[in-house]
């Protein structure tokens, strides 16, 4: 009787790495453990974390290879590049080493389940050089179970180790990471990604598109496991041919063609063409939102063009010169506007109970906005006294209505007049809810010279450079104007403060007072009298006047 083939095992599981070589996208985390094996500095606990697939059980288990590999000849020690063949690596690949315990922490969460290892930690490696205990998953061992843990994990005994992997390391306490010498598995960049399912399907006899497998490179989102259980879809889906098209048929994504074509659209503010691609997308069965983020997608691949920030691998050469044309010949203006117009549709459409009549809307409003001026040179216009606006194609009435809105809020937000003396300075100053400043050039600003933008002081005690400082930003802020203060050393070329100014005035009411008949003969007719305080007619109110 014929032996029954082995089953299936999915991709995932049968590349899953079995040396730190086989290790993608960690290079810096490989380099510190085989440094730490070489000078025999090994923790007592090591803390993994990172996304989801990004290797970190795998990486413990390398770690527990590591430590207990006895070489070929049976006599090797601790290394960085195990062997796989002595019976501790094989012993530990298939998961049955009797000294390596792996403990999934979201079905054992109890102090009892932490309590075993407690106890068992206190006996010997069997056959191994060390025990090592692997946690997934920690952060949701119960608060109890953590408190419990702590004394065994910050003194354990010297053949025993910890690893720990977790997806939220926020969710661990600070007393279990202290304890821990913690490693980040950083996201698998999407050429690398690429780069492996391309060896992939050459061990698996299949054959594979570049750009199909670029898809599901950045499908994956930086997760190996993830992009190996898509792989492991598409060439189920396929028959011997992984294809770009079968991927985006898989997965739902649109096409990216299509979508260069829809972003194209936009910016000719084509509103007809944009609804029948939008409708030609949707027929071929493509989310509303997985439109919108491929059109935010292109947003930021023509913003990164245009700042110099590298080519993405994972682009074709067709999509790379698109982007280019496109930042050539875009602002950065008009491209932030287009990122905050999607940005703001996307999230209309993941809560719209008509995701693709609101994808419409959403992108009808960018159509309109494009054939609109931007603010900024409108305001310049305005303010130079060009009133009327370069020739543009007919716009319709909403499109009409929505540029004079933007023309009279733009007006309406002109820099204000600049002030024509210190009286005006202090009221903008108190406007502006800088009250501290408005203060201080009532009480001690001397005027010398007062030519805004341009302000000369007297220099006080009470005014420093922080004072020029903060009052050149406020006014900059205020006017949309470069000002220029300076503090000179000029008193008799100075005017009085305003405080002064208005202690003189007082000064001088006091003594016309002083000097009235009915006054003079009330001192004469009372010696001990005095004038305590007066207010002058234009500042008291009808009750208030002088008193003796």
């Amino acid at each position: 009787m014929s032996e029954s083939p082995p089953p299936y095992r999915v991709l995932a599981r049968k590349y899953r790495p079995q040396r730190f070589a086989e290790l993608i996208g960690q290079a810096a985390m490989v380099t510190t453990l085989g440094n730490a094996i070489k000078r025999d500095r090994l923790a007592h606990a090591f803390l993994l974390t990172g996304v989801r697939g990004v290797g970190k059980t795998s990486t413990a288990r390398l770690i527990a290879k590591a430590l207990n590999c006895i070489g070929v000849d049976g006599q090797g020690g601790p290394t960085i590049d195990p062997c796989g063949v002595c019976e501790p690596c094989v012993a530990i690949a298939e998961g049955r080493h009797i000294d390596v315990v792996e403990m999934d922490a979201a079905s054992h969460t109890g102090v009892d389940d932490v309590r075993e290892i407690i106890e068992a930690v206190r006996y010997s490696a069997v056959s191994a050089r060390y025990k090592v205990y692997i946690i997934d998953e920690v952060h949701m061992l119960s608060k109890n179970a953590f408190n419990a843990l702590l004394k065994t994990l910050e003194e354990p005994p010297a053949h025993v180790k910890f690893l720990f992997a977790t997806t939220e390391v926020n969710k661990v306490p600070v007393t279990v990471l202290s304890r821990c010498q913690r490693f980040d598995l950083r996201r698998i960049p999407a050429d690398t990604l690429a780069a492996h399912f391309a060896h992939v399907v050459t061990a698996e006899a299949v054959e594979a598109e570049p750009e199909a497998l670029a898809l599901i490179a950045r499908a994956a989102e930086g997760s190996a496991r993830d992009g190996l259980s898509i792989l492991d879809q598409a060439i189920a889906h396929g028959t011997g041919l992984v294809t770009a098209g079968q991927v985006r048929d898989m997965l739902g994504l649109s096409d990216r063609g299509a979508i260069r074509a829809l972003f194209g659209d936009l910016l000719r503010g084509d509103a007809p063409a944009v609804l029948a691609g939008v409708r030609a997308q949707h027929d071929l069965g493509v989310e509303p939102v997985a439109l919108l983020h491929g059109l935010l997608e292109t947003t930021h691949g023509v913003t990164r063009a245009k700042v110099g920030g590298g080519d993405d691998p994972a682009l074709s050469v067709e999509e790379r010169e698109a982007l280019a044309d496109w930042a050539s010949r875009l602002g950065f203006a008009t491209l932030h506007r287009l990122w905050q117009l999607l940005l703001k549709g996307h999230g209309e459409v993941q809560a719209a109970a008509l995701p693709l009549e609101a994808a419409e809307m959403a992108l009808l409003r960018v159509v309109h906005a494009s054939t609109l001026p931007d603010p900024g040179e409108l305001a310049r216009r305005i303010a130079g006294g060009e009133v009327a606006m370069p020739a543009a194609p007919a716009l319709p009435s909403a499109v009409e209505e929505a540029q004079a809105s933007l023309m009279k809020s733009t007006v309406a937000a002109a820099p204000p007049r600049l002030p024509a003396d210190v009286v005006e300075l202090e009221a903008m100053l108190g406007g502006a809810s800088e009250h501290l400043l408005a203060q201080q050039v009532h009480d001690y600003a001397r005027v010398i010279r007062f030519e805004p933008p341009v302000l000369d002081f007297a220099a006080h005690p009470r005014l420093d450079e922080d004072f020029t400082r903060r009052l050149m930003a406020v006014l900059r802020k205020a006017t949309q104007q470069i000002w220029t203060v300076s503090l000179a050393e000029a008193p008799e070329a100075a005017a009085p403060s305003l405080y002064e100014q208005q202690q003189a005035t007082e000064a001088d009411e006091r003594a016309r007072v002083l000097a009235m008949p009915v006054v003079q003969a009330a001192l004469a007719a009372f010696p001990d009298a005095a004038l305590e305080s007066y207010t002058p007619p234009h500042t008291q109110s009808p009750e208030r006047s002088a008193h003796a």
